[in-house]
């Protein structure tokens, strides 16, 4: 690999040929129809290894010592990567891990305004040695074999929508790193379980709805307020999270909850309240709860003040 006389004499290949340059580190080169490209490859210390494509070799064009590089250079640039990446300097161009493509998810999801506990949902349920596993070495079988574990322990339904979240953060990482180039291990090992959605449109006597706000009450006045709240307006708790003390009109006739949206679906939307009517015995209840608090703190908190 040292001549480009003699690169260019190798048979065009996917796979690069590799030679070691140092402890756990090797460089690679792939013979292209074109200019060949220099690969670095570094153990991860666990038995397994990872590979990055660092520049173009001078088989056709001269070295400019950025993106063409001659046999010595791109050793040089191989050990660098190698050594960043392990000083933990930076990533070193590191392929995207599962754990991290979902942190990535999970700060895009906040700076979107969308519901982090999709991504938390799978953090609980993900295995450290998946967690660690590089994206681009998935495979269908490590993924399915994943979900089929989820569904022995939860409902198909709660298997598809923890799956779906970790498929969200596997695609951005995808879109953001050109070195995954197939989705398939995802897209076949988090198929969804058919038929796992039932509709249950379960509507509950007055009597029981009352029933379960008194006993709610046994765990204190906070959780009593919360639940009743849920059973009047019929709003998601993410949505009953969001109210703040200002959200209440309770100086008219006909008190009235400004109920913030509560975000499901897809895309981007104007996130508008929705005036709902409710009773005065319950606006009562919330005025006393929410005495002497700022217009903009949370209506609905714990015991301990937290939201």
């Amino acid at each position: 690999m040292e001549t480009r006389s003699s690169r260019l004499k190798l048979p065009i290949a996917k796979k690069p040929v590799f030679v070691k340059i140092g402890l756990g580190i090797g460089l690679g080169y792939r013979r292209n129809s074109t200019a060949g490209t220099w690969v670095v490859r570094i153990s991860d210390g666990e038995g397994g290894n990872w590979t990055k494509a660092i520049a173009i070799a001078d088989d056709l064009d001269e070295v400019d010592g950025k993106t063409v590089l001659d046999f010595w250079q791109a050793q040089d640039r191989a050990r660098a990567i190698a050594r960043n990446s392990r000083t933990g300097d930076e990533d070193g161009g590191r392929p995207v891990t599962v754990g991290k493509a979902l942190d990535e998810h999970m700060a895009d999801l906040k700076i979107r305004g969308g519901d982090i506990g999709n991504v938390t949902r799978v953090k609980a349920h993900l295995p450290e040695g998946l967690a660690k596993k590089n994206i681009a070495l998935l495979t269908a079988r490590d993924l399915r074999v994943w979900r089929d574990g989820l569904a022995r322990e939860l409902a198909s339904a709660t298997v598809n929508r923890t799956a779906n979240a970790l498929k969200a953060a596997l695609n951005l990482a995808a879109d953001h790193d050109e070195r995954i180039t197939s989705r398939r291990a995802w897209e076949t090992g988090l198929a969804s379980i058919h038929d796992a959605e039932e509709s249950r449109n379960v509507i509950l006597p007055e009597a029981d709805i009352r029933a379960i706000i008194a006993k709610a009450a046994d765990q204190g006045a906070e959780f009593e307020l919360l639940v009743e709240t849920a059973a009047v307006t019929g709003a998601r708790v993410s949505q009953l999270a969001r109210l703040e003390v200002q959200d209440l009109q309770d100086g008219r006739s006909e008190p009235r909850l400004m109920m913030p949206s509560s975000r499901k679906g897809r895309g981007k939307k104007t996130i508008a309240p929705r005036l709902l009517a409710i009773p005065v015995e319950l606006a009562m209840k919330s005025r006393h709860a929410e005495k002497g608090q700022d217009p903009t703190a949370p209506s609905l908190t714990k015991p301990s003040s937290e939201p």
